[in-house]
Formats: C-alpha cells, sequence, structure tokens
C-alpha cells in the first residue's frame, strides 16, 4: 500500500481550502485518508500553510510519498524532502 501525502479538497467553487493528508496512492482526492498532517490556504495573502512537523517527518520515515506540490510548499517551511528517499 504505497502512502502519499497531498492535498484534499475542501471549500466552495472558486474559493478553493486544502488539507494536507497522508493518504493509500490509490485512494480517490477526496476519499478516505490515513491521518490528518495540517490544511493549506492559497488565497490568503501571504498563503496560508501549517502542518505537525512531527507527523510529516513520521510518515516520511515510513516511506511516504509527498506529491509535487506538497513538496514545494513543505520545501518552503524548511522541511527537507529527499527525492530518492
Amino acid at each position: 500500500m504505497p502512502v502519499r501525502i497531498r492535498l484534499m479538497r475542501f471549500g466552495r467553487k472558486k474559493r478553493p481550502f486544502y488539507r494536507v493528508v497522508a493518504a493509500d496512492s490509490r485512494a480517490p482526492r477526496d476519499g478516505k485518508f490515513l491521518d490528518i498532517l495540517g490544511y493549506y490556504d492559497p488565497l490568503k495573502e501571504p498563503f496560508e500553510f501549517k502542518v505537525d512537523e512531527e507527523k510529516v517527518k513520521k510518515w516520511l520515515e515510513r516511506g511516504a510519498e509527498p506529491t509535487e506540490t506538497v513538496r514545494a510548499l513543505l520545501k518552503r517551511i524548511g522541511i527537507k524532502v529527499d527525492k530518492e528517499a
């Protein structure tokens, strides 16, 4: 069961709000997930991105792979994610 750290969309039309979740890669975008790690609000100026760093590191150690968007957001707040790992 490959695990991905990805965004789960909430909010109404044209007003997105995202949760950062650890989910099975085969589950649908807004479907079943394993753990909530934080949230991302792209509409605030500057954008708001909050995650529980301990949970993120725990999932990365277990082999979870972040999506490209989540990888870029984690990099902006200083959480190192190795591409090889």
